[in-house]
């Protein structure tokens, strides 16, 4: 009777420090599960938003390049006849009506208003100076500019799109599109929470709170906002501290001092980011109704346990039976755990086919974009071969046997160079074997070399290059060839229309790795993008899918090797692939 006393009250305690220490765990575990879902679906609402802000801005920077070249726009600039200037007025408030802009507008070489949609109206720009926006100086120089500020005659805030009209060896002036994105946060405002636009120096531009247009997320130094101030581009904005407390993981303030959620991505602007901030208590009010129920339901289980294990103690007869329970479901359990780990392994092997197939889809990719400079390559000996050809053909007919065997020499060592080139265009489109082992850098670079010597040539882009006798390293041959042609394409594109452009490729050894920097004399990387470059679909080129270097990056892991953006030594970008040393007696 004492004993069964002893265990009832073993038993208790067990309930009772099992529904608190359950209540802990279950708590801690669903809160984080909510904060988790909350994040990744403001994540999810702030990059829908940045898409429908993105298709709506896009209609608007074609308009200053579609009216660059209109003829009629650039008589009105050249031409002092107050009717040429008239007749644009009338046409440029065609254009606006049908388009949406706010406004469009045409600056002469000193900043003055010639033309605009608004003319004749209150608001009328025609007349007013804007030499003091730095997008007409910035477009001047640049041929292009975009800057968001407050309207000094409208009052109303907007992102303007300015364009150079003419070369920069003979400007004729410049057409500003002003964007207004009223439209866009108010089909914002139908999403969860709050959504705000801000800039490199944590301005608040816009968003779907009003109160919180023009406040600032982080302080600003004195002598920022004397440079605000006096360039007038927010006005007479305040630029007072953002009711929002913004911290640098996915949690937040609210205004009244809420614990909120906040899902970040970057704006097709430069600098810009959009922040989709939402309250975290419903979601953690719904955690903790989770957490009491389970709670409840443990406490209740445990409690049957209990009950159970003390009716197993009076009645051993039947523990038998329960065992066998046990291990069957215990067997049952191993058994799926076998099937799921199976399944993880089929998963993972469909996402290394996967990520070779897009291996695979950019080396062709690089393949085709190179292929006229290799047929150029094999032309010139096809045609060399035919001259020596027929070379013979004239010195067999008049009996000079000797110069017939120099003319054939000389079309062997062409038809050797031709299958030199053929040979390799196969070896690199070919799918890669996933065979890791010692590679030699020298043979690397030279087909690197001769698959992009003829865009260096029609590019007049000097390349340098390591001499003979760099080291091996631990890689696969076509993937780590894949790398050093993205590195060189990206550095290519890179330096389009730089002068004197050069690109360096510099091979050192560092210990037990090898390290091969590609670096350019381009205009370098945006810092707005260097954290994320290697992203899918993050690129800096206008026309560009921000693929090749993902590929370049996961091919590397596959390497136990890195890939990192570095200082470039030639004053533009530079990236360095870090690869393991293959030791000294590699043949």
């Amino acid at each position: 009777m004492a004993s069964n006393q002893r265990l009832s009250i073993f038993g208790l305690i067990v309930v009772i420090a099992t529904s608190a220490i359950t209540w802990i765990v279950v708590t801690t575990w669903f809160e984080q599960r909510a904060i988790d879902r909350l994040q990744s679906a403001a994540t999810r609402t702030a990059m829908q938003q940045t898409r429908l802000f993105d298709s709506e801005l896009a209609r608007f920077r074609l308009l200053p390049i579609v009216l660059g070249e209109y003829t009629d726009l650039r008589e009105a600039l050249s031409n002092d006849d107050p009717r040429a200037r008239v007749r644009m007025d009338a046409k440029l408030k065609l254009l606006a009506e049908r388009t949406g802009a706010p406004v469009i507008y045409l600056l002469n070489l000193d900043a003055d208003t010639v033309s605009s949609s608004n003319a004749g109206t209150p608001e009328s720009f025609v007349g007013n100076n804007y030499r003091f926006r730095s997008y007409f100086i910035d477009a001047m120089r640049s041929g292009a500019a975009e800057y968001y500020a407050v309207g000094n005659v409208s009052g109303r805030p907007g992102l303007f799109l300015a364009r150079r009209i003419g070369t920069a060896a003979d400007p004729l002036g410049v057409v500003v599109v002003k964007v207004e994105f009223e439209a866009v946060t108010h089909a914002w405002s139908v999403d969860p929470g709050q959504s705000l636009v801000i800039d490199g120096r944590g301005i608040v531009l816009f968003g779907t709170d009003p109160d919180e247009r023009f406040t600032t997320l982080r302080p600003l130094s004195p002598a920022l906002r004397r440079r605000i101030a006096g360039s007038g581009q927010f006005g007479t904005a305040p630029l007072l501290a953002s009711h929002y407390r913004i911290g640098k993981d996915a949690t937040a303030r609210g205004p009244t001092g809420e614990r909120m959620i906040v899902g970040r991505t970057v704006m097709p602007v430069p600098g810009w980011r959009l922040l989709n901030v939402v309250p975290a208590a419903p979601s953690l009010a719904e955690a903790r109704n989770l957490a009491r129920l389970t709670t409840f339901t443990a406490t209740l289980l445990v409690a049957a346990v209990v009950i159970f294990l003390l009716w197993w103690n009076a009645r051993a007869a039947v523990s038998a039976a329960i065992r066998e329970r046990l291990e069957a479901a215990v067997e049952e359990r191993t058994a799926a755990l076998r099937e799921e780990m199976a399944e993880r392994v089929a998963i993972d092997r469909r996402f290394r086919d996967a990520r070779e197939e897009l291996a695979q889809a950019n080396r062709l990719g690089s393949l085709g974009s190179i292929t006229a400079g290799l047929v150029h390559e094999i032309n010139q000996p096809v045609a060399t071969i035919r001259t020596l050809s027929e070379n013979a053909l004239h010195h067999l007919a008049g009996g000079r046997v000797d110069r017939v065997g120099k003319s054939l020499a000389s079309v062997v060592e062409m038809t050797a160079r031709i299958g030199s080139i053929t040979q390799e265009m196969r070896r690199f489109a070919r799918r890669g074997k996933g065979r890791i082992g010692p590679v030699e850098l020298d043979a690397v670079i030279a087909s690197a070399r001769l698959l992009m010597a003829d865009r260096f040539r029609a590019a007049q882009v000097t390349l340098d290059l390591p001499p003979a006798g760099q080291p091996a390293v631990v890689a696969g041959r076509v993937r780590l060839e894949q790398v050093v042609v993205n590195l060189l394409q990206n550095a290519l594109d890179a330096v389009a229309g730089t002068a004197d452009a050069r690109i360096a490729t510099v091979v050192e050894r560092q210990g037990d790795t090898v390290t091969v920097t590609v670096a350019d004399n381009g205009p370098g990387i945006d810092p707005a993008l260097a954290d994320v470059i290697f992203e899918p679909f993050v690129t800096g080129k206008a026309e560009g899918l921000g693929l090749g270097l993902g590929i370049v990056r996961d091919i590397m892991a596959e390497f136990d090797g890195t890939v990192a953006v570095v200082p470039s030594p030639l004053g533009g970008a530079a990236f360095r692939v870090t690869l393991i040393h293959a030791g000294e007696n590699v043949v």
